[in-house]
């Protein structure tokens, strides 16, 4: 077999190959997950019920504890999530100048606003969800 084919042919296999590597989407995930979620607020969050030692077990730590106007105390809840997604558009060989690159990306963001009366029972809750 003549080598300048099997060279050739060789080359353009591993072109191939690192083209269709390269052009692969990638995706970061979180880093940590978080039972901050609406399921898990609508689940377990009853006002008049749900107490802040159960919060604390389910979430943790607030972010913030503040006191409203007729002295409650207001904790908030925060988490953030970002995610970037990038790769090409493949291109090719021969017109290599057409090749894209691509790159998109999600934030989220989950808020948790939470308002005890004096006997530390959850008196009123919102939830703030955002996607951009």
């Amino acid at each position: 077999m003549n080598f300048r084919i099997v060279f050739t042919s060789f080359v353009s296999l591993v072109l191939i190959s690192i083209l269709n590597f390269s052009c692969t989407p990638k995706q970061t995930q979180p880093v940590q997950k978080s039972n901050l979620t609406a399921g898990t607020v609508k689940r377990e969050i009853v006002k008049g019920k749900t107490i802040q030692a159960d919060v604390l077990k389910l979430f943790g730590s607030p972010n913030l504890m503040t006191m409203d106007s007729d002295g409650n105390e207001v904790w908030n809840y925060n988490r953030m999530s970002y995610t970037t997604t990038s790769g090409s558009d493949g291109g090719s060989l021969i017109f290599w100048s057409g090749s894209k690159a691509m790159r998109s990306s999600t934030t989220q963001s989950f808020d948790l606003i939470i308002v005890f009366d004096k006997s530390q029972i959850i008196k009123d809750y919102r939830v703030i969800s955002a996607a951009y």
